[in-house]
């Protein structure tokens, strides 16, 4: 147990059901059976659901479930989400769930205190990374369009002329997607080029914000996917402040550092981004979803003012009966921030960190090993707890078809569970350590695992098997 941590187990002795994606699917499903007419009782139907996802689902405690930013969840913070679950409040309105009301706030001021903003700050949680940056980039896009005297909210984007929006060649694909939807468009999307480190280059931001069009927001970010780095988070706010542009930083998967005495440097620099993102379903062991968008001023939320006369009326909101309904695009919006202050109180700083470290160490090693090993290729990461590399194989030209074809090989026969992405073309393996049970031994093993598959997938292409 690392830090007092006590996570929520599933143990099914593999990461992930054996056998083809259909198969399990459909044998999943023909194991709920038919709709009953009747029904069969809340003590059936949890047995029956509970052999269901505890034979056909993953097991995230599994030390060898190391694909995706996707953790096992800590008990205190699953028993918070089942506490939260049963009261059914909602944040919209403060006659809907005062306390989760309350809870959020305090939830929002612990972070936006670590994130080093000021008591101006505020924040909302969200269903995800994804639309944590999509309300971010529509704060954005309607502070940019005031600036030239356009209301985007009434009139649409239409008289806004030529937006674009930065971000590095290496940001999430959510920045394009939160284009499209605010009607931005995607060929907005202006990527700038990255350095060795895979980290935006002030210089080329800088040449690009100097191309022309409006710019609406310059996206940091604090923790790529695929290798956790980490953009130059003040030399970027230099450049995006000297072209008066809103700037956001994607701290998704890097925010957790701020939990860690050792990595907390990191992300250094988030307090000058006007908004942040931050994922505790991924570094914070929360169950998902655990978003939450960090504004430094409260004001930018005036875009999303709202107010609704079965809601919360004016009068109403006067006299201090409102909620967050002018905080988010969502009306209708469970207590998620239960869980997170359940894991704050119980853990404390120091607890998650310790946690933080211990996945980072496991990275390191697991880095270190697939360098000694000449069988594997490290391609780069170790920043946060990802590790992306490469399974060399004899003949070059089969390199991508066999290491697509060994993590297929793993995932049918139920052995690991091991990421994928691409490098410059190239497909390549990842693990992401998000457990921080897992020992040095398990990714001794894990690699034996692979390297097996690896040479079996060989094999196979040669007609050898």
């Amino acid at each position: 147990m690392v830090g007092g941590a006590v996570f929520a187990a599933s143990p099914s002795g593999r990461p992930i059901p054996a056998g083809r994606p259909a198969d399990v699917l459909a044998s999943a499903i023909d194991r709920l059976g038919e709709l009953p007419e009747h029904g069969l009782g809340a003590n059936a139907a949890l047995a029956r659901l509970t052999e269901v996802l505890a034979e056909y689902d993953v097991d995230l405690t599994h030390p060898f479930a190391a694909a995706h930013l996707q953790p096992p969840p800590l008990a205190v913070a699953v028993a918070a989400d089942a506490l939260a679950a049963a009261g059914n409040a909602s944040l919209d309105t403060y006659d809907s769930g005062p306390a989760a009301i309350a809870v959020e706030r305090w939830v929002v001021a612990a972070l936006t205190g670590l994130a080093g903003f000021g008591p101006g700050a505020d924040g909302v949680f969200t269903p995800g990374g994804t639309l944590s940056n999509l309300t971010a980039l529509l704060l954005a896009r309607d502070a940019a369009a005031a600036r030239l005297g356009v209301d985007v909210r009434s009139d649409g984007v239409a008289a806004l002329p030529d937006p674009v929006v930065l971000c590095s060649e290496a940001a999430h694909f959510s920045v394009q997607r939160a284009c499209a939807a605010l009607g931005i468009g995607e060929h907005a999307v202006r990527p700038v080029a990255v350095d060795p480190l895979r980290r935006m280059r002030p210089d080329a931001l800088d040449s690009q914000l100097r191309s022309g069009g409006t710019p609406v927001a310059v996206v940091a970010t604090a923790g790529t996917t695929d290798f956790g780095s980490v953009d130059p988070l003040h030399e970027v706010a230099e450049v995006a402040r000297e072209h008066g542009a809103w700037l956001h930083v994607d701290a998704a998967y890097g925010f957790g550092a701020l939990f860690s005495a050792k990595l907390a440097g990191l992300v250094d620099g988030l307090s000058l981004a006007d908004s942040v993102t931050a994922d505790l379903h991924k570094i914070g062991w929360q169950p998902a979803s655990a978003s939450v968008l960090l504004v430094r001023s409260a004001a930018s939320f005036g875009a999303l003012e709202r107010s609704v006369a079965y809601l919360n009326p004016e009068d109403d909101r006067a006299e201090g009966y409102d909620g967050t309904l002018g905080r988010t695009l969502q009306t209708t919006r469970r207590a998620d921030a239960v869980k997170v202050a359940a894991t704050l109180l119980a853990l404390g700083r120091a607890g998650l960190g310790a946690l933080v470290d211990r996945c980072h160490e496991l990275a390191r090693h697991a880095a270190g090993l697939i360098a000694a090993d000449p069988a594997f290729e490290l391609v780069g990461g170790a920043t946060l707890t990802t590790v992306v590399f490469r399974y060399r194989t004899a003949d070059e030209s089969r390199s991508d078809e066999v290491n697509a074809g060994l993590r297929r090989r793993l995932l049918r026969s139920g052995e690991a569970l091991v990421g994928r992405t691409e490098v410059d073309k190239a497909t390549c393996l990842k693990f992401t350590l998000l457990n921080p049970n897992a020992r040095e031994a398990d990714l001794v093993a894990l690699l034996a695992l692979v390297r097996e598959a690896g040479s079996a997938a060989e094999r196979l292409l040669e007609g050898v098997a």
